[in-house]
């Protein structure tokens, strides 16, 4: 993964085309800690340790190690950016229910964006707004006076927040720093190291008297804050690789109407690299699929779900988005008997078919209404026979997963039109606003996608375009949308059957050599079947999106070298060299092509490895096995 620019970024302050980047500058000349701009400095400061630099980002400035003893990775600026966007529009909902009002500093009238409305052709981009609480609150501001909260004052009727893995502290002062109306933080971590540099860090910045450091397990944290006065409002757990050993305290430990905000990296569990892994963790099989981003969004909203209920609670999803190499889910959780009941028929199991990839979805409860009661019952099924009937392939079984809406467009919809009508907020706002686009654009009610290039080369032809193929499904009569999880994603309330017809219909006019194809393959059964609806191919003004159209920042290109998981913490601080020198040796080994055949002898072979290479010293490969190597084959 080689470190690029995309072509919408820009070195200004207020792009938002690529997350974080740290450079060196002098003490002198760095920006007041108000600044927006992300830096690493290198300096003899009052109060630096030797070795430590500030790391700022946002309002805060954050003393760090320079060894790898706190975790920190800046690449996941976006992901602090767009959770302080959400809590900031959580806080406004809730405080305004207290009668607390919020100050955000460069914030003007507000809109709310709504991208996927048209009235007589002319798209409605920005709608001035104000919200229904603060309409209520000025209505009765004869009757009851209300409190203005601004950021960096403690609001006694503000929100308590967590942070239960908070590393070096820093989404907890950038918390203190940029959002209003908060009465306390609790920024906790298991490693000494790393609660000493909370203190520090809280005292740098002067925000000590809102947030407190903590040095404890975090699933302890919670679990003796179950109590219904003791509860915090909003629960941020972002952990090195998978959350699951926290979910369980985490659904019991926020208060009612409460915001959890979850991140999860160990994105190849979830993926389908490992499904047993996967079931393990969260009670859910991933299987390897296209989909398999909005899948882990789905697997995760399921195992939240799933816990709450044990404690008669449930979860209402507000935004789920799949970036870079982590996914990050904001739910709301609630207490409700009753609402309960519905939690089976909200999940569903997943048939995938290996050969050409069309999936069926099968609820795992049913329910139906009977005047003013709910009657449930078990599920029918399965929706698949034993082969598939485009292609006559087996099926995997996957799930269960969350098959509800992930996001609450009316929540999402606030939050972007407070990130675009205060774009100097963050630095990567332009970025959360194409994101969020994205998210507004999406079909809510249709679960996972299909991936445009996979249709095509399943059956070996050219690849229509987006527009030609999106045109042709809306003038078939089914809805159309793309996904934020997916650059080349087609969602759509069409059945399989209604697409591959698209596809054969596209590949009479570009066809494939037939007789290439075995008579078993999934391309020559398909194709061998005629097409019962005639596709149409001419473009439609509404085939284009209105993010594309408006060319936003949805899709960037990779920020910097070694972007993605860093490697954890440890009390060392290092980073072992063999890991180090494998990121190098493998860095972008899909752009950099081999031509001289001599450069395959720095790779190892693997046949030798395993002692069934035949070609001796003939082998274009390596046969030096290091001494790490030599000890697993004895």
């Amino acid at each position: 993964m080689d470190s690029k620019k995309g072509p919408e970024e820009s070195p200004d302050t207020t792009s938002a085309g690529a997350d974080s980047t740290t450079t060196a500058v002098p003490m002198e000349e760095t920006k007041p800690s108000g600044s927006t701009e992300s830096s690493q400095t290198s300096s003899t400061e009052p109060g630096l340790l030797p070795g430590e630099t500030v790391v700022r980002e946002g309002k805060a400035a954050i003393l760090f190690p320079s060894a790898n003893e706190v975790f920190y990775n800046p690449v996941q600026e976006f992901n602090r950016d767009l959770t302080c966007a959400v809590i900031t529009e959580f806080a406004r909902e809730q405080l305004a229910q207290r009668g607390v009002r919020i100050l955000i500093p460069g914030e003007k009238d507000r809109v709310v964006v709504r991208l996927s409305k048209e009235k007589n052709g002319n798209v409605d981009q920005e709608t001035s707004e104000q919200p229904e609480n603060e309409q209520q609150m000025e209505e009765e501001g004869d009757k009851k006076e209300f409190i203005t909260a601004s950021v960096g004052e403690r609001c006694e009727q503000g929100l308590r927040v967590l942070e239960g893995l908070a590393a070096s502290g820093l989404r907890s002062v950038r918390f203190a720093l940029e959002l209003p109306g908060l009465k306390s933080i609790t920024a906790n971590d298991y490693s000494a190291k790393a609660a000493a540099l909370i203190a520090r860090n809280a005292q740098h910045n002067n925000v000590s008297h809102i947030l407190q450091a903590s040095q404890r397990d975090a699933s302890m944290v919670m679990y003796e804050a179950r109590g219904r006065k003791e509860r915090y409002d909003v629960i941020d757990l972002d952990p090195y690789g998978s959350p699951s050993p926290f979910l369980d305290a985490a659904v019991q430990a926020v208060s009612e109407g409460g915001l959890l905000c979850i991140t999860c990296t160990d994105m190849a569990v979830m993926a389908g690299n490992s499904g047993e892994t996967c079931y393990s963790k969260y009670g859910s099989v991933s299987i390897k699929s296209k989909y398999c981003h909005e899948m882990a969004l789905r697997i995760i909203l399921h195992s939240l779900d799933q816990r709450a209920a044990v404690y008669q609670r449930y979860i209402e999803p507000l935004l789920s988005v799949s970036v870079d190499f982590y996914i990050r889910v904001f739910v709301r959780v609630k207490t409700g008997q009753a609402v309960v009941k519905n939690s089976a028929s909200k999940q569903a199991l997943l048939y995938n078919c290996v050969g050409c990839g069309a999936f069926h979805l099968q609820r795992m409860g049913k329910k139906m209404s009977q005047g003013k009661h709910m009657k449930y019952s078990a599920a029918t099924g399965p929706p698949v026979g034993p082969s598939c009937e485009h292609c006559g392939q087996r099926h995997q079984l996957g799930g269960p997963i969350w098959a509800e809406p992930i996001h609450d467009i009316t929540f999402v919809q606030k939050v972007l039109g407070a990130v675009s009508g205060n774009p100097t907020r963050f630095r990567t706002s332009k970025r959360i606003e194409g994101v969020l686009s994205m998210v507004t654009e999406e079909l809510q009610d249709i679960p996972l996608y299909y991936v445009l290039d996979h249709l095509s080369s399943t059956v070996h032809c050219n690849t229509p375009s987006m527009l030609q193929f999106r045109s042709a499904l809306l003038h078939a009569g089914y809805r159309v949308s793309l996904s934020h999880a997916c650059k080349n994603a087609v969602k759509s309330d069409a059945p399989a059957e209604v697409l591959w017809d698209i596809i054969r219909c596209w590949e009479k006019s570009n066809p494939v050599k037939r007789e290439r194809l075995s008579e078993t393959s999934p391309a020559h059964r398909i194709l061998s079947k005629e097409p019962t609806l005639q596709a149409c191919f001419e473009i439609r003004e509404d085939a284009n999106p209105q993010s594309r159209k408006r060319h936003l920042t949805r899709f960037q290109e990779n920020p910097q070298a070694n972007w993605g998981p860093k490697a954890r913490a440890k009390a060392g601080g290092r980073i072992s060299s063999e890991l180090e020198d494998k990121r190098k040796q493998f860095q972008g080994k899909r752009k950099k092509q081999i031509t001289d055949s001599s450069q395959l002898k720095s790779f190892p072979c693997k046949k030798f490895r395993k002692g069934t290479c035949t070609y001796g010293d003939k082998c274009c490969y390596s046969h030096e096995l290091k001494e790490g190597t030599e000890e697993k084959m004895d």
